[in-house]
């Protein structure tokens, strides 16, 4: 199975948290990991802004990425999350078969 990383960032660790904790609970993702606080500086509306945001890493199987990228973007209180999907070429092999063995597993 193929394996990826989910990012996004975001502003309120407690949502932060309850995102990931709703995508554990779905078995849509192995593992998340909230690190931070970063700043962040971007374009938005034609002017320039900076905020303090929360980085979250999500580890899943490729094949869940799009279930979870809305999975989060319904959740997120920002207008356009940033939320991308990075592919996991390789890794630890029992690693990556936790992921397969965790998020294969029925919910509950």
């Amino acid at each position: 199975m193929a394996h990826v990383q989910i990012q996004f960032t975001i502003d309120d660790r407690v949502a932060a948290d309850g995102i990931v904790g709703s995508l554990l609970t779905d078995r849509l993702v192995a593992c998340g990991q909230r690190m931070g606080p970063v700043v962040s500086r971007y374009w938005w509306r034609d002017s320039l802004h900076e905020s303090e945001e929360w980085l979250v890493l999500l580890k899943t199987r490729a094949e869940l990425s799009r279930r979870v990228v809305d999975a989060v973007v319904a959740q997120h209180p920002y207008e356009t999350p940033e939320v991308v999907v990075v592919p996991i070429p390789d890794g630890a092999p029992g690693y990556l078969a936790w992921i397969d063995d965790v998020t294969t597993a029925r919910p509950g």
